[in-house]
């Protein structure tokens, strides 16, 4: 779609990850604040993690490993990929809540109710409802959670993976990445040389500069998210660019959606 932006709230940046099932009140509201202060209708999708809630319950019971590679008997892993969905849900009802206080008209889609994956990876999504919902000027919002699996039984899928789904589909212009650190650095975690531009060709000679995660993190922290997110440009060409930057300040984010995005920009070349 033509001018549409995709933006994730990190799991670092709404939570904090180094506690489980900690909100990180003041920011979340003060993020959705910002974002409605310049959300123009129908042009964004917004997304968030899962932070200290879906991870810490995802890492106990080993939900992302699937049914036959966690090694628990099937009742407590089936009982585990609850858990994580009702904390991933928990988390998610207080973002809406956040961003409707705010005056937007956020709509939420959890991806465990019409996503199936193969492998870890998505295989079908019904997208029309969401489709909708930019199209009648609201604002959905995805998140990071659980998935059945048609080959290990359960998986969860991290917000990059829905947006590399969502990206083939919906074409946006520009995703934007709003997490903890300021961008990708080249002294992880000093964080005092950032790393402005990033391209394919740039990765292995960065390779040891991409931290994992701070705090809790079952989907690989920031090495998965670039690489993952360096496929997706390849993959769609509508994508013009992408940007990873600390949302905190809450303004790093109105001014990254108004087109002056702060931290590392991720490119082609």
């Amino acid at each position: 779609m033509p001018g549409l932006t995709f933006l994730k709230l990190g799991g670092s940046l709404i939570t904090d990850k180094t506690r489980p099932y900690t909100l990180l009140a003041d920011r979340l509201e003060a993020l959705a604040t910002a974002i409605a202060a310049c959300w123009q209708p129908g042009r964004l999708l917004l997304g968030h993690g899962s932070g200290s809630f879906g991870h810490v319950a995802a890492r106990q019971f080993r939900t992302r490993e699937g049914l036959q590679n966690s090694q628990l008997p099937p009742q407590e892993y089936w009982h585990g990929f609850a858990t994580v969905w009702r904390q991933a849900a928990r988390l998610h009802q207080q973002v809406i809540a956040a961003l409707q206080r705010a005056g937007l008209p956020a709509v939420g889609f959890a991806p465990s109710a019409a996503a199936c994956a193969l492998g870890g990876q998505i295989q079908a999504w019904d997208l029309a409802p969401l489709r909708a919902a930019l199209h009648a000027g609201l604002l959905p919002v995805v998140y990071g959670d659980v998935a059945f699996d048609r080959t290990q039984g359960g998986t969860i899928l991290s917000t990059e993976t829905l947006f590399s789904y969502l990206a083939a589909d919906l074409q946006p212009q520009r995703i934007l990445l709003a997490g903890r650190e300021p961008g990708i650095c080249a002294d992880y975690p000093r964080c005092q040389r950032l790393i402005p531009r990033l391209t394919q060709a740039d990765l292995a000679a960065t390779a040891n500069t991409l931290s994992g995660s701070h705090g809790t993190d079952v989907t690989g922290g920031m090495a998965a998210k670039v690489h993952q997110m360096m496929a997706l440009l390849q993959a769609v060409p509508a994508v013009e660019s992408i940007h990873i930057f600390s949302g905190a300040p809450a303004e790093n984010v109105c001014q990254a959606l108004d087109g002056q995005p702060p931290g590392t920009t991720l490119a082609r070349m």
